[in-house]
């Protein structure tokens, strides 16, 4: 089942500290116990790959009621539910969210802070976050993926309308950046003609030239590259006695070529548009760093005294 969102958490995880002290962990445990999630479920990570959904939504669930003085932090680590949060379970309530939180002043106020900070044209996305079912993590790993999406559509574009010379030194470049070929000078030794819309090359594996891989690329806009080339290639690795290669495309291939490929001898990587924007991105090749935002968090050893 998907996890619930952090609001949807607040009453289980206030329900859990009414019994006694916790943790978040432990009662993340609980809570995923009681909802009978799958191990792969209790595991799922943020898309940042960071910490696990769940704990990240319990975590907030617990940093909102705490504002809202629903929870107390005898120690650190550790909360429990306050005589303010005792009460509202006395009421039964069926949901508790951040606006059943509103009614409490410490949280009010905290919100309403949270808000005037905001500079005046970032107030309507301010208030979009506050009101949001996702955490604050979520938000900025929605954020990227939507950048990053857009990114990818973007150098796939502007990879289509350079020359094919310029395909050619993009590879290159690429694969250096990866850790192969050593040098720009030495990295690629052309073995065919660029202007086909394609490139021909071979690039040594590791600084040494211990092993060597041939590359072959086509830029293509939509043609989906098919089994035929695929079996060119390999010819042309046959003849050469080689057994690894790497087959770019700006497009995609056809399940057919997909299919022959796994099933070869040879060692043969296909790279369709999608996964070479990917690893441009990672790699630094065709794009820079526009902008850095660090999020910190308290430092709870600091403030701690002879612990």
């Amino acid at each position: 089942m998907p996890i619930p969102d952090y609001q949807t958490l607040m009453l289980p995880l206030l329900s859990i500290a009414a019994d006694g002290e916790a943790r978040v962990p432990a009662a993340a445990t609980i809570i995923a116990d009681r909802l009978g999630l799958t191990e792969e479920e209790r595991e799922e990570m943020l898309p940042s790959g960071k910490q696990r959904l769940l704990h990240n939504r319990v975590h907030w669930a617990k940093f909102y009621m705490t504002k809202a003085g629903l929870l107390d932090s005898p120690r650190r680590g550790v909360f429990v539910a306050s005589a303010a949060g005792r009460a509202l379970l006395d009421t039964r309530p069926s949901r508790i969210d951040v606006d059943t939180l509103k009614s409490y002043p410490a949280f009010s106020d905290y919100y309403r802070q949270f808000s005037s900070s905001a500079e005046p044209d970032q107030k309507p996305a301010a208030e979009s976050a506050q009101a949001s079912p996702a955490t604050p993590e979520e938000q900025i790993d929605a954020a990227h993926s939507v950048l990053t999406a857009a990114l990818k559509a973007d150098l796939l574009q502007r990879v289509l309308e350079q020359s094919p010379s310029f395909f050619e030194r993009l590879i290159v470049e690429l694969l250096v950046a990866m850790g192969y070929g050593g040098s720009h000078e030495d990295a690629a030794r052309q073995l065919g003609q660029s202007g086909d819309g394609g490139i021909d090359g071979v690039i040594d594996e590791d600084r040494l030239g211990l092993d060597r891989i041939y590359v072959q690329a086509k830029r293509y806009s939509s043609t989906a590259v098919g089994r035929p080339e695929i079996q060119g290639f390999v010819g042309s690795l046959v003849g050469r006695a080689a057994s690894k290669g790497v087959f770019v495309t700006t497009s995609t291939f056809s399940k057919q070529a997909t299919d022959y490929a796994k099933g070869l001898q040879q060692r043969i990587i296909l790279i369709d548009g999608v996964r070479l924007s990917e690893l441009m991105i990672e790699f630094g090749v065709g794009v820079r760093v526009s902008r850095v935002v660090q999020v910190k968090r308290l430092d709870e050893d600091f403030f701690s005294e002879g612990d």
